[in-house]
């Protein structure tokens, strides 16, 4: 018997994920978020004058070139990026690396676009198959009750 192609690009969309552990001293996150800042970064189609000048707009608030330098090291602990402007810089440099970082560090999955798409149309499905089942149950237990009258 042939066997079926593995789909390695798919995301198994039902694999629980698991939070960090919460044990003292783990959730010291500065060096991975200076990380994912400047491979959010080095991704990006802008150079950081440009994610500058986006984030400046999307938020206006004054982010300098320099200010995003200073969050991309991981040597400059005392200046991880906040938390407000996230969003900002991954809508400038048109990514959800740090969104879905955060997610598996909390034990949750980001589903974004299709795939969040494909997750809802996989529920409403296994809603359509429990549905159909249950109508057929009852549909054979009322001809049972027909044939014992």
């Amino acid at each position: 018997m042939r066997r079926a192609a593995q789909d390695t690009r798919t995301r198994d969309l039902f694999e629980v994920p698991e939070p960090a552990p919460e044990l003292p001293g783990t959730h010291d996150f500065r060096t991975q978020v200076a990380h994912l800042v400047s491979e959010v970064m080095r991704r990006a189609e802008s150079d950081r004058w440009g994610i500058a000048a986006a984030m400046t707009r999307l938020t206006g608030k004054d982010v300098s070139k320099h200010m995003l330098d200073a969050y991309a090291s991981e040597l400059r602990e005392d200046h991880n990026l906040p938390l407000y402007l996230v969003p900002a810089l991954e809508v400038a440099c048109g990514s959800h690396l740090i969104s879905r970082w955060l997610a598996e560090v909390r034990g949750a999955q980001l589903l974004i676009g299709r795939e969040a798409l494909m997750a809802e149309l996989g529920r409403l499905e296994r809603a359509r198959d429990e549905a159909t089942k249950n109508i057929k149950r009852l549909k054979a237990q009322l001809q049972l009750g027909e044939s014992d009258a």
